[in-house]
């Protein structure tokens, strides 16, 4: 066992001594150590109930003959973090994360480690460690949140951030968002649509690399600690069988997580996070491959921000082996954790609920929910959640406004500077611009809620949120601060954005794009501590936003 290097030999009296000194007896050194890496803290939602299913996962370990070590991880909501300068470490975070898990098992020499996750940036943190390590690991997410109800309608926190549009807009009085803040969100759980935390939980399920059913379980699911206990039997037995993430996660596991995520419609953000985790898994994945899987894939469910449905209805429908049973001529086989491969779980499941989970031959979209757009704006790429844009905003021909901070351009979203017709282009918010990439749902939420929706885009180098929806395009490439054509633009300017196409252009020549990007200057941003090294490290969004290029 890896640990021997702690526990075996004479030379190792003294951590032999100062583990004993944790509790262990000679029984123990015998035993394999197992890490559970517990991302648990009472300031996000997400999180605060995660110290009850570490207490499962520690029972299983025991139950396994295995000894639990569990340490702390970092974690952000970005819903707390959103529109204030402490966003530029949400995306941030994900590295710090990683790293985190490798300094722990590596540092104390373990045989194997549980991730306990659940929001946004700490599941694909944690499975880049996974890839990166490749010692025996596996991961159990948290669950969602259940949906707030507010006048017998749903709602999340998308709810709350519209609200303030609509009272921006005259549409909504100060108490109707005082409703929505306190209804929206009741209790413990990830927020309840398929935003980027439980997308990235249905992508871990997809990998392999959560037990079956984990991904949809809902928070407060009695079934979810049982599950949690079952994890840490499961992961001692990969120790003693020394099967490791690269042995379950394939070129194939990728590409079937790309088709779950094109199937259910999930967030924006998995085409920075997909490529960063494959990278650490030493598997080359390109953001052109979700467009060609969205184009084979159709958008089969209809959830939170673009539709109706909530987890606890996808879980209800019968959760990720639902889907993978929906896709099951599509997906290509490979292991789980679990022991059973993708096909074999395919098979075996069940769809529930043939409305909440349709069959591909009467899909809400055609086409996957995500699409890639390329054009002399975008050289090297953009993203747009289709599935959750308007038949209105497919095509779509406007002049620019533009901005070179979120600040500015909420300041002319308030002021009702932006008008029917706009394309807002919101620049210098890219991985090294920002720095740290801030997700926007405030001026996203801001111009749905104040019934812009169908009749604004809003372009930029930075990123959106899991809840945004509409003609909101993202991640555009190259940055602006590296002097990529979106800092060329200007206000007047005609932007054509054309989805069906995978296209997005400005109507000005290759010269002056040149001309102009030339002369661009950032704005001076006086950084010090991780921002300033993240800006330092971080690479090109089209490749995953990663540090170790």
């Amino acid at each position: 066992m890896r640990s021997d290097v702690v526990k075996k030999g004479i030379e190792k009296a003294p951590s032999r001594s100062l583990l004993r000194a944790d509790g262990l007896d000679d029984k123990d050194m015998e035993r394999p150590f197992i890490g559970i890496a517990n991302s648990w803290n009472d300031i996000v939602p997400g999180h605060v109930h995660l110290n009850k299913i570490a207490d499962a996962v520690r029972e299983g370990i025991n139950e396994a003959g295995g000894v639990p070590f569990t340490y702390g991880i970092p974690a952000v909501c970005d819903g707390i973090a959103m529109g204030h300068k402490g966003m530029r470490y949400s995306l941030v975070s994900r590295e710090t994360i990683s790293d985190c898990c490798e300094i722990m098992a590596e540092a104390h020499a373990l045989d194997g480690w549980v991730g306990i996750t659940n929001c946004d940036k700490v599941t694909p943190g944690m499975l880049m460690a996974a890839g990166r390590m490749n010692i025996p690991a596996i991961l159990i997410t948290g669950g969602a949140m259940e949906v707030g109800r507010i006048d017998g309608k749903d709602a999340d926190l998308q709810t709350v951030f519209e609200a303030i549009g609509s009272f921006k807009a005259g549409n909504a009085s100060e108490a109707d968002v005082r409703k929505a803040e306190c209804s929206a969100c009741p209790g413990e759980g990830s927020c309840s649509g398929l935003f980027t935390a439980n997308t990235m939980a249905c992508l871990t399920e997809a990998l392999g690399l959560s037990l079956t059913g984990c991904a949809t379980m809902m928070a407060v699911d009695p079934k979810k600690l049982t599950l949690a206990k079952e994890t840490g039997k499961r992961m001692v037995e990969l120790v003693r069988k020394n099967i490791r993430p690269r042995d379950i996660a394939s070129e194939g596991s990728f590409r079937n997580a790309i088709r779950v995520d094109m199937a259910i419609g999930g967030s924006t953000n998995t085409v920075l996070h997909l490529p960063a985790i494959a990278k650490e898994f030493r598997i080359p994945l390109r953001i052109e491959e979700f467009d060609r899987i969205s184009k084979q894939i159709p958008h089969i469910t209809s959830m939170r921000p673009g539709g109706p449905y909530s987890m606890r209805d996808l879980d209800n429908a019968g959760g990720i082996p639902a889907v993978l049973n929906r896709l099951k001529d599509m997906v290509e086989d490979a292991g789980t954790v679990s022991g059973r491969t993708v096909k074999e779980i395919a098979e075996s499941s069940e769809v529930k609920d043939d409305e909440i989970l349709r069959p591909l031959d009467r899909p809400f979209h055609k086409e996957g929910g995500i699409a890639i757009l390329k054009g002399n704006l975008a050289p090297n790429g953009a993203v747009i959640k289709q599935s959750a844009v308007s038949e209105k905003m497919i095509r779509f021909t406007g002049p620019a406004k533009v901005y070179d901070s979120e600040k500015d351009a909420m300041d002319s979203i308030m002021n009702k500077i932006v008008r029917s017709g706009d394309v807002v282009i919101i620049r210098y918010e890219g991985p090294k611009g920002a720095p740290g990439m801030p997700e926007m749902l405030s001026p996203t939420s801001l111009i749905a809620g104040m019934g812009l929706g169908d009749s604004v885009a809003l372009i930029t180098d930075g990123r959106f949120s899991g809840a945004t929806r509409g003609g909101c395009i993202g991640h555009v490439s190259p940055e602006a601060y590296d002097k990529g054509p979106i800092a060329a633009v200007k206000d007047g300017d005609i932007i054509e954005i054309d989805i069906p196409a995978r296209r997005l252009t400005v109507k000005i020549s290759d010269e002056e794009i040149k001309e102009r990007s030339k002369n661009a200057e950032a704005p001076k941003k006086e950084l010090t501590g991780v921002l300033r090294k993240y800006r330092s490290l971080v690479g090109d969004s089209s490749e995953g936003a990663h540090l170790y290029r």
